[in-house]
């Protein structure tokens, strides 16, 4: 009879002190961290969906008042491309991949904006300028999303590196997050844009 007690006290003293163990090894705090990050980063995945389908309609607009601007459209349609791609990938997107894919379109929307500058009635237009307000908007709200998200991830990958949670870490695989930033360092670089007419 006792020994079913001493081991009925010992799965109590367990049951209660594996809670502590937990939270002073660090694990809710990885999981919590690493749920923030998550959240910051599909906050980034928003906001990116939101620009791309701004996009076609920006295009279309354009095209009706400057058709033989086709090439800079085609890039703007390519580079929109490359961003939902990223954005659609199997098993999540990739933040460096993400950062590179918007780089891409932010320098190819500012290839249309200097073209746009060459057709007045195009700058008046009221569906235009709406979709230009959309897009500022929306560009606002991805360098926010970006900022908390880069925070989420410092703050997430510092804790893991800490002791006594880095050995928690290692235990249950957590990993450091990517920060979303262009990697690319000519991807990085402002575009070049030639106002000479050859």
């Amino acid at each position: 009879m006792s020994f079913f007690r001493q081991s009925r006290r010992r799965a109590m003293i367990i049951a209660l002190t594996l809670p502590l163990s937990l939270g002073a090894c660090g694990y809710n705090t990885i999981q919590s961290y690493d749920e923030q990050a998550a959240q910051a980063k599909q906050n980034i995945d928003a906001q990116l969906q939101r620009r791309a389908d701004l996009i076609p309609n920006l295009v279309s607009t354009v095209k009706g008042f400057a058709a033989q601007e086709e090439r800079v459209l085609t890039e703007v349609t390519q580079a929109r491309a490359g961003l939902v791609g990223a954005l659609q990938r199997p098993g999540g997107s990739d933040p460096g991949e993400l950062a590179t894919a918007n780089q891409a379109l932010t320098g190819a929307l500012g290839r249309l904006t200097v073209a746009v500058e060459a057709y007045p009635e195009l700058k008046s237009n009221e569906n235009f300028l709406r979709l230009q307000d959309e897009l500022t908007g929306t560009e606002n709200r991805i360098a926010v999303s970006r900022t908390d998200y880069n925070t989420a991830v410092r703050q997430y990958n510092e804790y893991i590196r800490k002791f006594p949670a880095v050995m928690t870490a290692k235990a249950t695989g957590a990993k450091p997050r990517e920060y979303f930033e262009v990697k690319d360092a000519a991807s990085r670089a402002a575009p070049t844009v030639d106002f000479e007419k050859k």
